[in-house]
């Protein structure tokens, strides 16, 4: 599978069929495993590496994966990268858990054996050699926790039972970062907040969060920034509790701040209605007509027509468009659109363009 095709494709959980797509643009399942028998990634040698990702290659077409949609870190240059971490196919740069001999073990850091397994239709993905030896991961649309894990815990399945995993009867998988020993489940959902911003609830959410084991983050996950009223929420401990467990405590915690952002939702258009349907349709005209765009300006603007699509003030453009743009409004997507190198200004010409060219039908 050529980069090229990768880049061109539209990844399933775009597609807004998703349940609560209108607040959660995607749930996320990660499984942490290592290859019993070799040492972690951060202090195995190339050698070992690569027989590492000769041994998951050589099993995942049982999984359901093809060996064409293997991409090597050694082949990506900078930008490849960048369009794997916007499309949340690997980690954000200096996101992983640093370990000694290795400060970033994201895949967008050093180059040595390793390398993402894509399956069609970017559903499921193995990172190999990342912080853990593989990183099982499954991305679905809107706010399906469950579907996720399901995805993972059959690839897993199918994987084990021609990999060792490492495994302790007293603590569970075993990983390369202590705080994910034991299922090695990452479960989680991007989720769009706005009216909890507005109404000044959102640090309040974070803290009960928090107070419940959860850990809420940036648009990119660990280490990014929150960035159009988009955080993420994951569970933040995996050992003992079974799977299943973690998942539906996710679900529960997270169906209240659902409820909560309706209710803000509802609030706000009681009491502001005329200042909020004011920052939609303002949002709304800038990006309608906008030469130029950076991409914190864009992901701003982007959260208010996304409000304005819930909340029933706008009808267009479609919230599949959003979530496309989301994505190829990002500094890799656009460097490759373009076909070079393109600095800061170039980027937010090209940004503005496209984004002009899915509200061309936004009647204001």
């Amino acid at each position: 599978m050529r980069l090229e095709r990768i880049f061109h494709s539209i990844p399933a959980w775009m597609n807004p069929d998703g349940p609560e797509s209108g607040i959660v643009i995607s749930s996320r399942a990660r499984l942490a495993r290592n290859v019993s028998g070799f040492p972690y990634a951060h202090l195995a040698g190339d050698d070992k590496l690569r027989e590492i990702v000769d041994t998951v290659l050589d099993t995942a077409n049982g999984a359901g994966f093809d060996r064409s949609g293997f991409f090597r870190n050694e082949d990506l240059d900078d930008a490849g990268k960048a369009i794997f971490v916007e499309r949340h196919l690997i980690g954000y740069p200096n996101a992983a858990s640093a370990h000694a001999g290795s400060p970033d073990p994201s895949l967008a850091g050093r180059n040595f054996p390793r390398g993402v397994l894509v399956m069609e239709g970017e559903y499921a993905s193995i990172l190999i050699n990342e912080e853990d030896h593989l990183r099982i991961q499954s991305l679905c649309s809107g706010f399906d926790p469950m579907k996720a894990w399901e995805e993972v815990d059959s690839i897993d399945d199918r994987l084990s039972q021609s990999i060792q995993f490492s495994f302790s009867r007293k603590y569970g998988y075993l990983t390369a970062c202590p705080t994910n020993i034991g299922t090695g489940l990452r479960i989680s959902i991007l989720v769009h907040l706005p009216a909890l911003v507005l109404t000044n609830d959102a640090q309040r959410m974070i803290r009960s969060a928090g107070q419940i084991g959860l850990v809420v983050r940036g648009y990119f996950g660990e280490g990014s920034d929150v960035v159009g009223n988009i955080f993420q929420i994951s569970n933040h401990v995996s050992l003992g509790k079974p799977e299943r467990d973690i998942v539906e405590e996710l679900i529960r915690a997270a169906t209240t701040i659902i409820d909560y952002e309706k209710r803000a939702a509802d609030t706000l258009m009681k009491d502001a209605k005329n200042q909020v349907e004011d920052k939609i349709f303002r949002s709304a005209g800038i990006l309608k007509s906008a030469r130029v765009l950076s991409t914190s300006e864009f992901m701003n603007l982007g959260s208010a027509v996304r409000l304005g699509l819930y909340l029933n003030v706008l009808s267009r453009p479609d919230l599949r468009s959003l979530n496309e743009l989301l994505v190829i409004t990002q500094p890799g997507h656009l460097q490759a659109l373009q076909g070079r190198a393109a600095d800061s200004m170039d980027r937010d010409v090209k940004r503005a363009d496209l984004v002009r060219e899915r509200f061309i039908d936004v009647r204001l």
